[in-house]
């Protein structure tokens, strides 16, 4: 440790300063929420939610049909950064196809 001389003679030990440990925080996530409206297909929100959002063809057509029948459903949560890729790579299958399917992010 390094010493200082005070101006009386005394010495003064100096503790250095140590580095407060950093906690890794997650990431906020958001939710990527899938539109009901009355022109895209529910077999294209099937073939959508098993390609880009990865589930099976059961969960797939049970969140189909929640959207469906409530205007408004959730195809996954993730973080930012995924959320918005998920949800562009979406519209982007729904405008080849030729449907107005809007996609949304908002935070969970």
């Amino acid at each position: 440790m390094a010493e200082r001389t005070r101006p009386g003679g005394d010495t003064d030990v100096v503790v250095p300063k140590t580095r407060a440990e950093r906690e890794t925080k997650r990431p906020p996530l958001y939710k990527v929420l899938l539109h009901n409206d009355h022109y895209t297909t529910q077999e294209f929100v099937d073939y959508v939610l098993m390609t880009v959002f990865n589930h099976d063809p059961e969960s797939a057509h049970r969140i189909m049909l929640h959207v469906h029948m409530h205007g408004v459903g959730v195809a996954g949560i993730y973080p930012y950064e995924i959320a918005e890729t998920k949800a562009r790579k979406t519209l982007d299958l729904a405008r080849e196809a030729e449907y107005p399917l809007l996609v949304t992010i908002e935070p969970e």
